[in-house]
């Protein structure tokens, strides 16, 4: 990537800006190559949600991942350039192509800030490859027209064009200062009234698809007959409303239940959004160290402290639930020992609590070998031992069959990657697909032996209560 020693903040103006792109036009016109341009400013405070549901339309793109608790946020709409794969080999060829891409990029202004320059925000499905109709593809990234972050007191505004040899300079200027100004305009909107009025709740209607214990019992048999240790099985429960639903709003909804969860949107453009409120890091990289995380084994959360206390130490007792926790941190670190890292793990895990649910949980932390690229780790993480099962390729194999619907984006994994080579992964969990008037809602458990159709039932029906609570509300 070229960073060029020129601040969007000295040269704020139409000509400028024209000027500018210019020349960006005339290194694509030497390359005989496009440029990405990508052009960071740092503004006053904006929320990243806010600033996305003010121009959010169901059929553009969008991206939108926070962590309420940790005050960073960042979101972005629109495609400047977008590539799909699928495929066993989907991770090294999204890796390739944001190589070919940051190669050619020109950037200008904060782009050491915190979230400044091009991000590639990005998704991959559960599987390698999607059945005919689902709304997103194996695996999709882009570079967004504009994305907006916050980081602490720093919010980041940047604004990505692909300048070809032939681009309407005058067109690509007018759209840069078109979203400089919107960015202020939201900045100084005006508060809604407090007597505004406030639309109803929906009314719901649900029906269940699948069924899941008699999905459990079969799995069970299997793991008896020594096909596999572990299988992860899932629940989808279709909500269908009186009203259309607007699934950022209901994206609110799940941020301030769940605050110190992954909150997050994902549109590819078709219509459909995928959100949802994720407990579980798959992978973050940054300063050359990679964390990761095992969160598996559950119980439910006390109505007081005192059985909260004491359902916390049933969990750190159980055997079902440490034999099904140590599975996972195996299975993380055998995944990661051919590319060269070297996982440091705590001696034993604690547990961590969430506003419905207590989880074993486990950080993981490793340095980050030269040459090794945040999609390398990905792709050999995807999907972990608590979304899919052990040994991964028999339990994997079996989930469509038992489940009995296509996961698409669920247990997938979304997040998003910059210039310098970190970013940031969790697994699409504890979320709904939201097409219309509709929502898909998801939750799962991992079946090992022990487990018993009616205690994998009760504990997605925890799950659920507190996604469908969040969302209806």
């Amino acid at each position: 990537m070229t960073i060029l020693p020129l601040h969007p903040a000295n040269h704020a103006s139409p000509a400028a800006l024209r000027e500018f792109l210019e020349q960006c036009r005339g290194a694509a016109v030497r390359d005989a190559h496009a440029k990405l341009v990508s052009i960071s400013l740092a503004v006053e405070a904006l929320d990243p949600l806010a600033v996305l549901e003010s121009i959010f339309e169901p059929d553009e793109p969008h991206f939108y991942s926070e962590r309420p608790a940790l005050e960073t946020a960042i979101a972005g709409a629109e495609i400047a350039v977008s590539h799909e794969a699928r495929g066993a080999d989907r991770f090294a060829v999204v890796k390739t192509w944001v190589g070919e891409m940051l190669a050619h990029t020109i950037a200008v202004g904060d782009v050491t800030a915190p979230f400044g320059g091009p991000h590639f925000f990005s998704a991959f499905a559960f599987h390698d490859e999607v059945e005919t109709g689902e709304p997103f593809p194996a695996a999709s990234i882009f570079v967004p027209r504009w994305q907006v972050a916050l980081a602490g007191r720093t919010t980041t505004a940047v604004a990505n064009l692909l300048v070809t040899p032939a681009a309407d300079l005058d067109a690509l200027a007018r759209r840069v200062w078109r979203a400089h100004q919107r960015f202020h305009e939201i900045g100084a909107q005006a508060a809604p009234a407090a007597d505004a009025e406030v639309p109803g709740t929906p009314v719901f209607q649900m029906r269940e698809t699948g069924h899941y214990r008699l999905a459990v019992a079969r799995a069970l048999e299997r793991i008896s007959a020594g096909e596999f240790g572990k299988i992860v099985l899932a629940r989808a429960q279709d909500l269908t409303a009186d009203r259309l639903l607007h699934p950022l709003r209901m994206l609110n909804g799940l941020r301030q239940r769940f605050p110190d969860c992954y909150a997050f949107s994902f549109a590819h453009g078709r219509g459909p959004s995928f959100i949802g409120a994720s407990p579980e890091r798959l992978i973050r990289v940054s300063k050359g160290v990679l964390e990761t995380e095992a969160l598996a084994g559950s119980i439910r959360r006390g109505v007081s402290a005192s059985e909260d206390a004491a359902l916390a130490t049933t969990l750190l007792r159980s055997g079902k639930d440490l034999h099904e926790h140590r599975q996972v941190i195996d299975d993380i670190v055998a995944r990661l020992a051919p590319l060269g890292i070297i996982p440091e793990t705590p001696a034993a895990p604690q547990v961590r609590r969430l506003a419905n649910v207590q989880h074993l949980h486990t950080p993981i932390h490793a340095k980050l070998p030269d040459g090794v690229h945040l999609f390398d780790a990905l792709a050999a993480l995807h999907p972990t031992p608590a979304v899919g099962g052990t040994p991964r390729d028999p339990a994997v194999g079996r989930i469509r069959e038992l489940e009995g619907f296509p996961r698409g984006l669920y247990a997938g994994t979304l997040g998003w990657l910059n210039s310098r080579g970190g970013g940031e992964f969790f697994v699409g969990i504890r979320s709904a697909l939201v097409a219309g008037a509709k929502a898909r809602v998801y939750a799962g458990a991992g079946i090992v032996a022990g487990s018993t159709p009616e205690r994998e039932f009760a504990e997605t029906e925890l799950k659920f209560k507190a996604m469908i609570e969040a969302i209806v509300a």
